[in-house]
């Protein structure tokens, strides 16, 4: 039996169809679009069995006679440049997310809300991937990008491909964000991804710009210790010392911290401070240096 007449059978009873072994992407779109819909009441009775019984084979069929949505909705952003298998696959990510938080009392097809969850993983995955709009960390900056992009589309199909001054007005003014955003993002866009590193075919003569691009100084990895070594010895010690009683601060202050041009206060100028022996002014510095460790030690 072949693997049509195999997905034809399984089909035929929803409880048990899957998708048959697939090798490429043509061919499992051609097996998605054959698998069943589901009519309103099976749709209910699978999101109550999966709601209240954990079933999987519920959630399966669900997720199942959905993915011609993830297909044709990952088919909308093939002009990102990026696989439209790996979008697909994204897509899959939110469908499954949305089947999981199904509830069908709540009278809305699993239609209208796996859209969102597919659309949402999607965008994720575009941003992740798509180099260019890194800037791109906002909910607002990600819905610019989405929304210029479209615009920009338009754009291509017309004479002009640059955004009017009005049109930039418009953008910022419907997206709640400023126009020196737009046009930013706008900048970002009609650029051009150049790699970083040599591809396989270059040879040793070619040079990339990770070759002349590199920062003289230390490396990210020396620089992020080096902050955090920094923020330690000033703000994390200044949290950690008003951790300490009153006491302890003045004396590991006056023993450790005091400035360049003053000189620290001995074990016997602390003892006539506070009337207690040298020998009990020791036992405090060694138990609240012992402190400070213990608090800083929770910083790193």
């Amino acid at each position: 039996m072949d693997a049509s007449n195999a997905l034809s059978l399984k089909a035929n009873n929803p409880a048990q169809f899957s998708l048959p072994a697939i090798g490429n992407i043509d061919a499992y779109i051609a097996a998605v679009n054959r698998l069943p819909l589901l009519s309103p009441e099976r749709e209910t009775e699978l999101g109550r069995k999966l709601r209240d019984q954990g079933d999987l084979d519920a959630a399966r069929e669900l997720i199942l006679s959905h993915l011609r949505l993830v297909v044709s909705t990952a088919r909308q952003y093939l002009g990102y440049g990026l696989p439209h298998a790996d979008l697909i696959q994204e897509g899959n990510v939110g469908l499954m997310k949305a089947v999981k938080r199904f509830d069908p009392e709540r009278g809305v097809r699993l239609v209208s809300f796996a859209l969102h969850w597919i659309k949402a993983e999607i965008h994720e995955f575009i941003l992740r991937n798509w180099r260019m709009v890194k800037v791109a960390t906002t909910k607002a900056q990600r819905k610019l990008f989405f929304n210029l992009r479209s615009q920009k589309q338009e754009l291509e199909k017309s004479a002009s491909t640059q955004l009017s001054p009005s049109e930039v007005n418009a953008i910022a003014q419907r997206l709640s964000v400023r126009e020196a955003d737009v046009l930013e993002m706008d900048m970002r866009l009609s650029g051009h991804e150049l790699a970083l590193e040599p591809g396989s075919s270059e040879d040793e003569e070619s040079f990339a710009p990770i070759a002349y691009l590199a920062a003289p100084g230390a490396n990210p990895e020396q620089q992020l210790q080096a902050q955090e070594r920094d923020w330690l010895e000033s703000e994390g010690l200044r949290l950690a010392i008003e951790q300490l009683d009153p006491r302890s601060q003045r004396i590991i202050r006056a023993r450790w911290l005091h400035d360049d041009e003053g000189e620290s206060l001995t074990l016997h100028d602390l003892a006539a401070e506070f009337g207690v022996s040298a020998e009990r002014i020791r036992q405090i510095e060694v138990k609240a240096l012992m402190r400070l460790r213990q608090l800083l030690a929770q910083y790193t």
